[in-house]
């Protein structure tokens, strides 16, 4: 598992961005019609500029009392972020994650994202692995 390269991981994902000036309603509405729990922030360059997650929806808007119909992602996003290139090791960005404390890391090539790497998809493969292990298991346990 952690011998993967991150270009490995994001391979034919479909990354969700928006610029800063994007209501906090409309980030939360593109998360959700994409099924993710983070958007990129990009600027009129494409290049990154800041990550807005669910728990920052939860956290630095609904908590605070603001409308996230008048909240733009600039006001409640996280910038100076921590990032990786394509071709990190998963293992590298697992540790980011553990010593940083948060669940998302853009993987970016030269500043532009090109993909996401989340805590809870980082394991896909593994967790497909895990999944047919258990079905062969519960099958030999069926023929005995």
């Amino acid at each position: 598992m952690p011998n993967r390269t991150l270009r490995d991981v994001i391979d034919g994902q479909s990354i969700v961005c928006a610029i800063a000036e994007t209501s906090v309603r409309a980030a939360a509405v593109a998360m959700a019609n994409a099924k993710v729990g983070a958007i990129l922030v990009v600027d009129d360059k494409g290049l990154l500029s800041g990550l807005f997650t669910e728990r920052d929806v939860l956290n630095r808007v609904v908590a605070k009392g603001l409308d996230p119909d008048k909240t733009l992602l600039s006001e409640v996003m996280s910038v100076n972020l921590q990032t990786a290139t394509p071709d990190k090791l998963l293992d590298h960005a697992l540790h980011m994650m553990f010593e940083g404390g948060f669940r998302h890391v853009p993987v970016v090539d030269n500043g532009r994202p090109v993909g996401m790497v989340s805590a809870r998809n980082a394991l896909g493969r593994e967790i497909c692995q895990f999944e047919e292990e258990l079905k062969e298991r519960d099958h030999i346990a069926e023929i005995l």
